[in-house]
Formats: C-alpha cells, structure tokens, sequence
C-alpha cells in the first residue's frame, strides 16, 4: 500500500512562489504515474499537473501553464510541483495522486484514474 504525505503549503502573497512536495511510501516511485489535483470551496476537484512513470511526459492544466512545473526524483521517491506567479484563483487545498501502472510515457488526467491520494496541504494566495 502506497502513502503519500504532502508538504510546502501556506499563505503567500499573490506573485509569490511555492514549491509543494508528495513524498511517497511503500513502493518505488517508478510504479506510478502521479498527479497533482487541488480543490478550493464550492468546487470539484481538478487536476493541476501529472507526470509519467519516468519522468518523460507532463501535463499541466491550461490555468497553470507556464506558471507550475511538476517534477519527480526518483532517488528521493518525491514528487514536486513548483509554483511561480501565484494567482488568488489558485487558493485550494492541493493533493497528491499516484496511479499503479505498466504504462509508460502516458499521464492520467481524470482524478477516477488514480488510486492513491494524500491528505492534502493549503495554499492560499491573498491579493
């Protein structure tokens, strides 16, 4: 059974960077592909990034596109998702995602995909 605790949230001020990270337990990171989704009040829950098994292929949403960058390291079994030039819109609650899988050089995009979710960490963006 694979874990995944996220860290890195907070309160920042809109311009500011945050990087998040998913530290992942329980088996190698290259049997996943892993995603990031955030949800903010009221809303439904919506991918931010993903990323292959190894690394080869990403996916980011057009709302944070040149703005996030999702990463992993592999020796550090983490993944990360950098921030920049953070909007208010962009306050939710951001979780982690692991999909178990053979696949390779495919991302998944919809949150039924995946099978393995953290807790979550806050990001908040005041104006």
């Amino acid at each position: 059974q694979v874990q995944l605790v996220e860290s890195g949230g907070g309160l920042v001020q809109a311009g500011a960077s945050l990087r998040l990270s998913c530290a992942v337990s329980g088996r190698t990171l290259h049997s996943y592909i892993m995603g990031w989704f955030r949800q903010a009040p009221g809303k439904e829950r919506e991918i931010v990034a993903a990323i292959s098994r190894y690394g080869g292929k990403q996916y980011h949403a057009d709302s944070v596109k040149g703005r996030f960058t999702i990463s992993r390291d592999s020796a550090k079994n983490t993944v990360y998702l950098q921030m920049n030039s953070l909007k208010p819109e962009d306050t939710a609650n951001y979780y982690c995602a692991a999909m178990a899988t053979t696949l390779t050089g495919y991302v998944a995009e919809r949150a039924d995909q995946y099978d393995s979710w953290g807790q979550g960490t806050q990001v908040t963006v005041s104006s």
